[in-house]
């Protein structure tokens, strides 16, 4: 839910007793908070810099919203994921929104040193932009609302031993369902993913047959995401999910199937190849040459001159 960096006022939410005093509401743990927006009063803008992580539930028709062409799925609930480092915000033009949905917010201490704290990396939707984010079905999003509820639930409980344990273990069960729930969405999405598919291959052939190696060198996961309007994480994780293979061994591979024509022309020095390609040094070009084909680039244009004559 980012938000370009030249809107004004952006305001510093480093503890989740900041976040609540924003709303007006109590504080009744220090690490976590799960707010009922029903309960809020209307709104026009803000702009904030989270340095806490914030899981949003809203309540909104989702065909009002668009993902490139399509509209939104799902009209149940969408949830959007906030990590530590982001900011977001709301601009409704001057009209006043009466928010509806609920929100998770936790401090990064609340999990650190917990066997969640160590795989947050792997709950990649934090890194998604809102375009991206997880269109729920009404079962979906009663579970997602159970979830929610377990952990209010504890944190209105006088604070014991259990409470941590309980509150990260209900977070965690939380996020696993976003996973499963993501999984589907790729899947139910597939015209979509498709359509994106094209359109990374045509970015391909189109980087490999105009001058952009050169001048950009190899291209990269980051730069084919931002070409398609994606964060990286999101694109990686669809690429993974069509394909089987990494953005990144996709990518590479593409790679080493314009050196494998290159290499027939015997009037290219590898070096001449490697760069090309758009690699700084001919020795990881060679690298990752033999590390996809078994042969260096020589020894495969040894073994294809053999064959072809």
């Amino acid at each position: 839910m980012n938000c370009d960096t030249d809107m004004e006022q952006v305001e510093r939410i480093d503890t989740v007793k900041q976040y609540n005093q924003t709303l007006g509401i109590d504080t009744l743990h220090p690490l976590v908070s799960v707010v009922d927006f029903d309960e809020m009063p209307t709104y026009h803008y803000f702009r904030r810099y989270m340095g806490i992580y914030a899981i949003f539930l809203k309540y909104i028709k989702c065909g009002d919203m668009k993902y490139g062409c399509q509209s939104y799925d799902y009209e149940d609930g969408t949830l959007v994921f906030i990590s530590p480092g982001q900011i977001y915000g709301i601009d409704s033009k001057g009209k006043a929104i009466k928010p509806s949905g609920k929100a998770l917010v936790f401090h990064p201490d609340l999990i650190a040193g917990t066997d969640l704290g160590r795989k947050m990396k792997n709950y990649t939707f934090f890194s998604y932009e809102v375009n991206e984010a997880l269109h729920l079905s009404k079962k979906e999003r009663a579970i997602i609302n159970d979830c929610f509820g377990k952990i209010a639930y504890e944190i209105n409980q006088n604070i014991d031993k259990h409470s941590k344990i309980l509150i990260v273990s209900n977070i965690e069960l939380l996020l696993n369902y976003c996973m499963r729930f993501y999984d589907r969405q790729f899947i139910t999405r597939s015209h979509v993913n498709k359509d994106i598919l094209m359109r990374f291959e045509n970015l391909l052939n189109d980087y490999f047959q105009s001058d952009k190696c050169q001048t950009l060198g190899v291209p990269t996961v980051a730069w084919c995401a931002e070409q398609l309007h994606l964060s990286a994480n999101y694109f990686g994780d669809l690429i993974k999910k069509e394909t089987g293979n990494t953005a990144l061994d996709y990518i590479q591979s593409r790679v080493i199937d314009a050196a494998k024509l290159m290499i027939f022309d015997n009037n290219k020095s590898i070096s001449d190849i490697a760069f090309q390609l758009g690699f700084k040094y001919q020795q990881h070009f060679t690298r990752l040459f033999k590390q996809k084909t078994g042969k260096t680039p020589v020894e495969y244009r040894a073994m294809k001159w053999k064959y072809t004559n």
